[in-house]
Order: C-alpha cells, then sequence, then structure tokens
C-alpha cells in the first residue's frame, strides 16, 4: 500500500460534506442535563476538582531530572494537605482525578482522600496524550488505571477526566467499555448534558471543563517555552467569582479544575480560601463530587 504524506492528503476545505459531517458528528453534545432543583432545594451547585498530576507530567514528557521532578513533587507534599485542610474546614467533597502513577506512588494519599469523603477518579496512567497513541494503546492504559485506582482506593471508579482534556476519536468508546457514569472532559456546555455517539444519546453525563475554570493556564511556568505566569491571583479570583455569580443566578453548576502543584502555592491557596468562603455566604449552595452531580442530574 502506498504510503501518503501529509502533503498529499485533502486540505479541511477539500474534504466533502461525508467526512466533516463524520468529524462532528462523533462525540456531540446532547440533551441538557439541569434539574429543576439540587438536593434539599439547593439553588446551585459547585464542585470542585483537583487533578493530582504530581510527577507525571514530567515523567510523561520523559523530562526525568529531579528538578523537574520536585515541581509535581511540592503537589503532593505541600500543596494535598493544604487543600485537604481547606476542604475539610469547610464541610466540602471535592473530586481527586489521579493518574494511576501517582496513585501507585502514593496509596496513602489516596487514602487520606476517601478517608475523607471525597472521590477518587481517572485520569490516566501517566498523564499520556490520548490523541497521540492507537486505540488499543489507549484502551489497555485506561484498563489499568481504572484497576490501579480501584486498588489503591478500595473503590471502582465512576468517572474519568482525560489527561490535559485530551479526548481521542476512541476516547468515548472505551469510558463505554469501562461503564463510567460520567466524563469531564469536554466544553460544549456551562451545564451538564448527556454525550451523544454518531447520533446515539449514550447515557454517560459530561461535567463539562473550560479553560477559564482551570488555574493551570493563568499560573503555569515552563522556563524554557513561552509557557508564562500572565494573571494575577486576584484578578482570576474576580473571574472565578463572576462564574460563580452567574452560575448562582442560574441556578446552574460551577466547576471548577485545579491542580494541587498549582493551585497549592500559598498566594494561590488564599484567592481560593477567599472564593469558598464567598461562595459560602449564599444560601443555597450544594458542595457536591462529580460523581454526586452526575448521578443527580441522570435522575
Amino acid at each position: 500500500m502506498p504510503i501518503v504524506t501529509d502533503a498529499q492528503r485533502p486540505k479541511p476545505w477539500e474534504w466533502p460534506e461525508s467526512t466533516w459531517r463524520e468529524h462532528v458528528d462523533l462525540v456531540r453534545a446532547g440533551r441538557p442535563l439541569v434539574p429543576s432543583s439540587w438536593p434539599g432545594g439547593a439553588r446551585c451547585a459547585v464542585a470542585l476538582s483537583f487533578d493530582s498530576d504530581h510527577e507525571t507530567i514530567s515523567l510523561r514528557d520523559c523530562e526525568t531530572s529531579p528538578g523537574a521532578l520536585s515541581r509535581g513533587e511540592f503537589g503532593a507534599r505541600t500543596g494535598v494537605p493544604r487543600i485537604l485542610r481547606l476542604l475539610a474546614r469547610h464541610r466540602i467533597p471535592a473530586t481527586f482525578f489521579v493518574p494511576a502513577v501517582s496513585a501507585l506512588l502514593r496509596p496513602d494519599e489516596i487514602a487520606s482522600y476517601v478517608g475523607d469523603g471525597h472521590e477518587v477518579a481517572m485520569h490516566g496512567w501517566i498523564h499520556e496524550r490520548n490523541a497521540l497513541l492507537d486505540a488499543g494503546t489507549e484502551r489497555d492504559l485506561a484498563l489499568r488505571a481504572a484497576d490501579a485506582l480501584e486498588r489503591t482506593s478500595g473503590h471502582r471508579p465512576v468517572g474519568i477526566r482525560t489527561p490535559s482534556w485530551d479526548f481521542s476519536a476512541h476516547t468515548l468508546d472505551i469510558t463505554r467499555e469501562l461503564g463510567l457514569a460520567y466524563d469531564s472532559s469536554l466544553m460544549a456546555d456551562d451545564d451538564c448534558y448527556e454525550i451523544v455517539a454518531r447520533g446515539e444519546p449514550t447515557g454517560i453525563v459530561e461535567i463539562p471543563v473550560e479553560w477559564i475554570r482551570d488555574d493551570a493556564p493563568y499560573f503555569t511556568m515552563d522556563r524554557f517555552s513561552q509557557s508564562r505566569p500572565y494573571t494575577a491571583p486576584r484578578d482570576v479570583l474576580t473571574i472565578w467569582r463572576d462564574e460563580f455569580d452567574a452560575a448562582y443566578a442560574d441556578g446552574g453548576l460551577l466547576q471548577l479544575t485545579m491542580h494541587p502543584h498549582v493551585i497549592g502555592h500559598r498566594s494561590r491557596m488564599a484567592i481560593l480560601t477567599e472564593l469558598v468562603e464567598y461562595i459560602a455566604t449564599h444560601p443555597g449552595i450544594w458542595f457536591a463530587t462529580h460523581a454526586d452531580v452526575a448521578a443527580h442530574v441522570r435522575g
């Protein structure tokens, strides 16, 4: 079979209608899943999540120097305890999306999540980039990751957030094979919706993410690239507070994605603390894990 080079492949403007429709229809947002009310008559749901990537981002990229790995170690050593203390002080359940390698490196950390009433959910094997993997490799890593989290947490995970929100053409099929209740990697709405695969409702709840509700784009620093922190923490607080105010007015969901090695620094924990305290001044708030949100909107 002759090899087709990139230069020989049709450009997107040369695609027949069937091609671009096939890409668009592969994974779509289906019916909205906005409940008429939240548990206890709450007006707004707040789902805080933390991606405990720790050393896996460096390991994935073969950055094995002690300096690179120490940045991830900060997340586990310092960031996680600060986060857990804040959540415990306000009695907030959260979801921790954990790469399997992080869980295997620190099973006691996973036990602390479970012991404090938090959810442990899937986040890949070693924070791999799914779009660079063939279907068999992605499936194998996902199944191994689910098994590892079950061993370390004592519970089979019910949800997934793909590493870097990298959702391949095979991810949804693997998610369905695993029997997961929800995904939190896509961005088609502010509030929950049902995922549709090639026109077929799947029953899987999407709890949407967005880069403006993620700490990493604002605060990430990489001295070998153009990635530099560009937003002051208190400016991020303003953005996230505005996101909450709109969700509260709509009776919807505020979902945040954070990372212990990013949000866990002192100046950033200060704004997360202030945000939590601001939200708590409002009547009718339901703080919930992603699994609890998914179960409620499905019901």
